[in-house]
């Protein structure tokens, strides 16, 4: 391969691959593909901030050949266990012959159990602790449960580069390495579904982080993440973004998901819509058919309320619904209220089963449940507009009293 390394300074070279073809991950779908980083830094003793999934180890080879004879690498840091990031250290390791591989507490056992080689020379190094490269140094900062227990980043002073692992990154496939080069908007609607899909459950955790990273007081030029572009501005926008996902304030947007069978659940779905609309919130209705449930999960990150409607099949909710249900129950969303609906035949349990996930998902259950036998007639699609308009107002106004406390804070 003839693929290049791409350098972010005098001493520090991506040296990753591109999977531009990357559409799935862990059921979270990701339309733009991903990249999987790793970099090189060329201190006295080289090292080698984490591999890639093993499929591409011969890209990050090339790229890594580009600069210097691999054989020179003296250190592998790894930051997080997972195979994306992993995965090639086995081969790494026979390829270059490392002197230590280095990973936190976690992370040395995380490979111990993936690998069972016991010869890998695996050592764990604490929250804190500086490794000297001889003409430069690096600092290791634990940041358990970002988003596994092993992860960890790694900082470069020389340089000021924080090499953040999954933290600040996205699924997003790119020729151009940086942020700031990247369409703006591809940029953040990446981020927020990185956001949403995979770390939203764990934003106690990383408010917590960002805290602990602003008490540190380390001076970084350049956030260097594992997957995804690389911000030059310091984090700060990323990290302003994240600050703000954290705290899931409600707004005005009410999302409506729903599957249908014989279009009777998405006639009253339209009907709770223009509730929605008349209450004064934003509806947003997102039919199953067409709508992946990575999807639901990138909506609900800045809304105020969900509302889920299913049809009754085999006494159940319908199969599509149950998926997404299931997906959002794990992603813990905060500070929703929300509803049931649904269309039945001869047995009407599907609506109560929906509701009974809400309350799993914490999401405060605002008016009464609507159920229609078979087509809803007008009545019924008159009480799904009021069920609507009542969680419309409600939604709009804690909208309302969260953008008047944040003035006031502001304003103080």
């Amino acid at each position: 391969m003839t693929l290049k390394a791409f350098q972010l300074s005098e001493k520090v070279y991506w040296v990753g691959a591109i999977d531009w073809g990357m559409r799935d991950f862990h059921g979270y779908r990701t339309g733009s593909g991903t990249t999987y980083n790793a970099y090189l830094i060329v201190g006295d003793k080289v090292t080698l901030i984490d591999t890639v999934k093993r499929p591409f180890l011969d890209e990050m080879m090339a790229r890594i050949s580009s600069v210097m004879d691999p054989a020179r690498i003296d250190y592998v840091v790894s930051g997080h266990s997972e195979p994306d990031h992993a995965g090639a250290i086995p081969e790494v390791a026979k390829i270059v012959a490392p002197e230590r591989i280095f990973a936190s507490v976690q992370g040395k056992k995380a490979l111990d159990e993936h690998f069972h080689e016991k010869h890998l020379p695996i050592q764990a190094v604490s929250d804190g602790e500086t490794l000297s490269l001889g003409n430069m140094s690096v600092t290791f900062i634990e940041t358990r449960m970002v988003h596994w227990p092993d992860s960890m980043f790694t900082y470069l002073k020389e340089g000021e580069i924080l090499f953040s692992q999954d933290a600040f990154g996205m699924h997003l496939a790119s020729g151009l390495r940086y942020a700031d080069e990247i369409s703006h908007h591809l940029v953040l609607h990446e981020a927020s579904r990185y956001f949403a899909n995979i770390l939203l459950p764990l934003s106690s955790v990383i408010a917590k982080l960002l805290e602990k990273v602003a008490k540190l007081g380390l001076p970084v030029k350049t956030v260097a993440p594992a997957h995804g572009p690389i911000w030059r501005d310091g984090g700060k926008e990323i990290m302003g973004l994240y600050a703000k996902w954290c705290k899931q304030e409600p707004t005005s947007k009410a999302v409506v998901v729903y599957d249908t069978m014989w279009g009777s659940t998405e006639l009253m779905a339209r009907a709770i819509g223009d509730g929605l609309l008349e209450g004064g919130a934003t509806p947003v209705l997102m039919p199953l058919h067409s709508s992946h449930r990575s999807d639901v999960a990138a909506e609900i990150l800045e809304c105020g309320a969900i509302l889920v409607g299913s049809p009754t099949i085999n006494n159940s909710i319908f199969p599509s619904v149950a998926d997404v249900l299931t997906y959002l129950v794990g992603l813990k969303p905060k500070n929703l209220i929300g509803a049931a609906f649904g269309s039945y035949g001869w047995s009407g349990e599907g609506v109560a089963q929906v509701e009974e996930y809400l309350r799993r998902m914490g999401v405060e259950i605002v008016g009464e449940s609507v159920k229609a036998i078979y087509v809803p007639d007008s009545d019924t699609l008159e009480r799904c507009r009021t069920l609507g308009r009542v969680v419309g107002e409600k939604v709009s106004q804690r909208a309302s009293i969260g953008k008047c406390e944040k003035s006031e804070i502001l304003s103080s």
